[in-house]
């Protein structure tokens, strides 16, 4: 047991480290709560944020400063790259807001689970961000609206209109089939009355890349050019060519002759060294 002498000089020390720094010493995170388990070999652990369903997957080593990708939909699915990046050191998450859209609903209960994740567990600031098919919508809604809380994003095969789908051309826009009901479902999501109303949305991905650029908000898409379902010329290349032609920083990996299935990259290394290369030039 640690003298009276030795407490106190512990406590003086800190005291100075404060004072010359200007912060205090960094509390210990707190212990994922809830229950766990394994997720292809590492921790994972489900709890509640807010109300909102909470999965989190601790790498065996975590990098310094607990930088961590968030999983937006579809978690454990096509997840080759989200494994990569927990074998290399990053914390996975997952919140489960589906039937959302990535509308505002959703960003409230993100803003939720991020407060939590950053101010208890301690995790790095600026998480990035995986979307694949409809999960681009919460990523690109987010930084967007959370510049200052976004590193760099990961696209899929993602949704960056919803025109494009769930709406299509049985609401008469672009060329995909679209989906009646999940187009009713993004209509209660954003609490859209019409149809219309939801034509006239000027802030979809697509036409709301601006606030990423300014934050020079790295993207990465990967998509197959013969995507039926989410195509391309109005998704991924459409703010491919406009993220562009706006200075924005972006690569793209194009997958000849697939379509919207099977998602990601047999070797996913180039998403690694993406999620990496945006965190090494945050420091």
């Amino acid at each position: 047991m640690p003298s009276v002498r030795q407490v106190v000089t512990v406590l003086l020390l800190g005291g100075l480290v404060a004072a010359l720094t200007g912060t205090a010493p960094a509390a210990e995170p707190k212990a994922f709560p809830g229950t766990s388990s394994k997720w292809e070999g590492f921790p994972k652990y489900d709890f509640k944020i807010d109300g909102t369903d909470v999965t989190v997957v601790a790498p065996a080593e975590p990098l310094p400063g607990r930088p961590w990708v968030w999983r937006a939909e579809f978690f454990g699915a096509f997840a080759d790259a989200d494994k990569a990046m927990v074998k290399a050191g990053w914390h996975l998450v997952y919140a489960r807001t589906s039937d959302l859209f990535g509308a505002p609903k959703a960003m409230k209960k993100w803003e939720g689970v991020y407060d939590a994740l950053v101010a208890d567990y301690g995790f790095h600031k600026k998480p990035g961000l995986i979307g694949l098919s409809r999960g681009g919508l919460y990523c690109m809604n987010w930084a967007a609206t959370h510049p200052d809380k976004t590193l760099a994003v990961y696209l899929d095969n993602a949704v960056c209109d919803f025109k494009s789908w769930p709406g299509g051309k049985q609401k008469g826009h672009g060329t995909a089939q679209g989906s009646d009901g999940e187009w009713k479902k993004m209509l209660a999501a954003y609490d859209f009355k019409t149809d219309a109303e939801a034509i006239e949305y000027k802030l979809n991905p697509v036409d709301n890349l601006a606030p990423l650029v300014k934050a020079k908000i790295p993207l990465l898409l990967v998509y197959g050019d013969a995507d039926k379902v989410v195509p391309i010329k109005e998704n991924s290349a459409l703010v491919f060519e406009r993220y562009t032609a706006l200075g924005g920083p972006v690569k793209q990996f194009v997958k000849p002759g697939q379509d919207h299935h099977p998602h990601g990259l047999k070797d996913v290394t180039p998403v690694v060294e993406f999620f990496t290369a945006a965190l090494e030039a945050r420091k």
